[in-house]
């Protein structure tokens, strides 16, 4: 009969390649993006493994979840520093953009207190514009 190790070897080489999948991608991707991603030149890695294995590195801190309106969750590495995203309406992906703008607390109205905001661009990816 096995022993237990080649399993947990199997998981902790699929979570490495979910993981390689997140750090090469360096972009938010959904779990079928992962998947695509992580498969290549992994075996033995399927949807479930890829669902299973980000709601871990959302609970361990790892990942972070980017809600996208009328879309599936995307996920991206956490601890960055405040940022907005690029969705291209093309191909469906994701991207991050850097810096952010100021002054939406004065776009409040009086007596209003804004704790946080979200930017949304839409648009067409460099790849898909170039097509």
């Amino acid at each position: 009969m096995p022993s237990p190790e080649p399993t947990q070897n199997r998981n902790t080489r699929q979570r490495r390649a979910i993981r390689d999948a997140f750090v090469s991608a360096d972009r938010p991707l959904n779990p079928n993006e992962v998947l695509e991603l992580a498969t290549a030149g992994h075996e033995g890695i399927g949807i479930a493994t890829v669902y299973r294995n980000i709601k871990a590195l959302v609970e361990e801190g790892w990942l972070t979840t980017v809600e996208l309106p009328g879309e599936s969750a995307r996920y991206e590495l956490a601890g960055k520093a405040h940022h907005h995203h690029f969705h291209c309406k093309q191909c469906g992906k994701v991207y991050e953009l850097t810096g952010c703008l100021s002054g939406f607390k004065a776009m409040a109205p009086p007596g209003f207190e804004v704790t946080g905001h979200e930017v949304l661009l839409y648009g067409t990816c460099n790849t898909c514009t170039n097509r």
